[in-house]
């Protein structure tokens, strides 16, 4: 089954008090490339997340995003040695300043850095919490490669059968263009000998060397051969990435047609030759995003 480069997955859940979300996105790259983004407190895992998205992603630009917040239970928390200390300057002052009254709870908490939420980078979790999260990501991540694979794969086998349709009338063109080529090269010697006796042996001699020069039969076979592979490997399910075998294919492809179009000289075959170069850069279009 291939896959597409481009995708998208994302999952919840539970790192120590913290609730965190990942998002993972892919795009076309040549290589596996990664690109992690992980809060504070988990960046002592990155080399365990990028392992993870290496095992499940072969190639593309893979983006890895993790957001964490307090859970909702996570209250405030009082920082009693600021506490302590507060209460102590608060007494000092009084006293230095022989100011009446006392010092009370609500004046203490109103001091800057008594009263806090829990930082981010306080947490009690591992890396095995937060590896889970990612590793279901990436899972809604290859889900959404291989239904993209899927689309990009009914694509692809269209275009394959419009190249046979084209090839077949190339084949059945191949012939006729031979013959219409004999009789011009008749009808010339003809008029450059202005009515002398031919020799018929030499004159067939050179029109077989031309519809061998002319001859487009191997081309054509060669061409149904590597739609053949093409098609199978789009078939594989084998699991294997398939972007770079496929990208082989398609320059034999052109290799052959190029050849046709060389030995052409012919407006229709030259016609269809154009038509199959659109659509092998079609191909190639859709190929570059295939894992």
């Amino acid at each position: 089954m291939i896959r597409s480069m481009t995708g998208y997955g994302q999952a919840e859940g539970t790192v120590g008090a913290l609730r965190v979300h990942v998002d993972v996105r892919t795009v076309n790259h040549r290589f596996f490339s990664p690109s992690i983004k992980l809060p504070g407190a988990f960046g002592r895992w990155e080399a365990d997340v990028r392992e993870a998205m290496r095992l499940k992603v072969s190639r593309g630009h893979v983006t890895l995003t993790a957001r964490s917040e307090r859970t909702t239970e996570s209250a405030l928390g009082v920082d009693e040695a600021r506490f302590a200390a507060a209460v102590d300057q608060l007494r000092t002052l009084l006293t230095r300043h022989a100011l009446s009254g006392g010092v009370d709870l609500a004046t203490v908490l109103r001091m800057p850095d008594v009263l806090a939420a829990p930082r981010e980078d306080d947490t009690s979790g591992t890396s095995a919490e937060l590896l889970a999260i990612v590793d279901r990501a990436l899972d809604g991540l290859a889900r959404s490669r291989s239904e993209e694979g899927l689309r990009l794969a009914a694509v692809l086998h269209e275009r394959l059968a419009l190249m046979e349709q084209a090839m077949q009338r190339i084949a059945e063109r191949a012939p006729e263009r031979l013959i219409a080529h004999r009789d011009r090269l008749r009808l010339a010697v003809k008029e450059l000998t202005d009515g002398l006796q031919v020799d018929e042996a030499r004159l067939a001699q050179e029109i077989a060397i031309l519809a061998d020069r002319m001859d487009v039969a191997e081309e054509l076979d060669r061409f149904r051969s590597h739609v053949t592979a093409f098609r199978a490997t789009l078939e594989d399910q084998a699991g294997e990435p398939v972007g770079k075998r496929l990208g082989f294919l398609l320059q034999e492809m052109l290799r052959e047609v190029n050849t046709t179009g060389s030995k052409a000289a012919d407006a229709a075959i030259l016609h269809e030759v154009v038509g199959l170069k659109e659509e092998l850069e079609r191909i190639r279009e859709q190929v570059e995003n295939l894992e």
